[in-house]
């Protein structure tokens, strides 16, 4: 199984991953192939903590994607060694080559066009700690990035509505998104995420004017946030702030991924 986007999972699949979270550090067999491009402190952490927790051995392979060696040879040559890769990589296209390539299950811990597993996260947060999601008022804010497509992404495999706030030049036709250039509406939960390169337009800075108008509802800033650039304010004075605990969330989804992608 492949997991490059939230789009190649159905909704059983989704179901099937929360359905292990918290289910216990049973041991696994396997090693697992990890490279990891920059710093991506909290998922760096805890994939290293779910591989250790399931007693998967795992070897650091530097920058995997970034030779000039076929994606195919890679894989042919890696294959026998590896039970799965856990891979950070930008470039999306060639992450994909790879994964085409291999017979091994291929997880993006991030690239350039999703965070698949990070949302998966927050997403589970949501759906069993604050509303079912078809019923949770979610407001995306801000220019599209791999954050919010990768919601973008689960809307579509969920069928539950969305919202996303940003300007009109990051307006898409998507199943179950609605784009919104200025309407501001009640929502249950706002999430941000920080902005791309050459993104930066202070109108789009949130502000706590704007979840007072939506009712003040929970905010949830993908890490690492900027105060002055896709948020106005400190979230810690926010009393909707989700707080540094929620992320601890990651852990134990990251446990189930890994379990189901080596299940299949």
């Amino acid at each position: 199984m492949k997991l490059l986007r939230i789009s190649d999972l159905r909704a059983a699949d989704i179901e099937a991953i929360w359905s292990l979270v918290g289910g216990g550090d049973a041991s696994l067999r396997g090693t697992i192939a990890w490279s990891f491009e920059g710093n991506g402190i909290r998922t760096r952490t805890t994939f290293i903590q779910a591989f250790r927790d399931l007693g998967l051995a795992f070897t650091e392979l530097p920058n995997l994607l970034k030779t000039d060696e076929r994606a195919c040879d890679l894989a042919g040559y890696l294959d026998p060694f590896y039970d799965a890769y856990v891979v950070r990589e930008a470039n999306h296209a060639r992450l994909a080559e790879f994964a085409a390539a291999s017979r091994r299950p291929v997880v993006n811990a991030m690239s350039s066009q999703g965070h698949p597993c990070e949302v998966l996260t927050d997403a589970f947060y949501l759906h069993t700690r604050v509303a079912p999601l078809e019923r949770a008022r979610v407001c995306l804010w801000g220019p599209t990035t791999n954050v919010l497509r990768s919601w973008h992404e689960l809307a579509g495999v969920l069928g539950f509505p969305l919202r996303h706030a940003c300007d009109r030049r990051f307006h898409e036709t998507l199943d179950k998104v609605t784009f919104t250039e200025a309407a501001i509406l009640p929502a249950d939960v706002v999430i941000t995420d920080g902005w791309p390169q050459g993104a930066d337009d202070p109108r789009w800075s949130l502000t706590e004017e704007h979840l007072a108008r939506m009712g003040s509802p929970m905010l949830l800033p993908t890490p690492p946030f900027s105060i002055g650039r896709e948020l106005a304010f400190d979230p810690l004075r926010y009393r909707g702030f989700a707080g540094y605990a929620q992320k601890q969330l990651l852990l134990p989804v990251h446990k189930a991924i890994l379990r189901h992608v080596l299940s299949r």
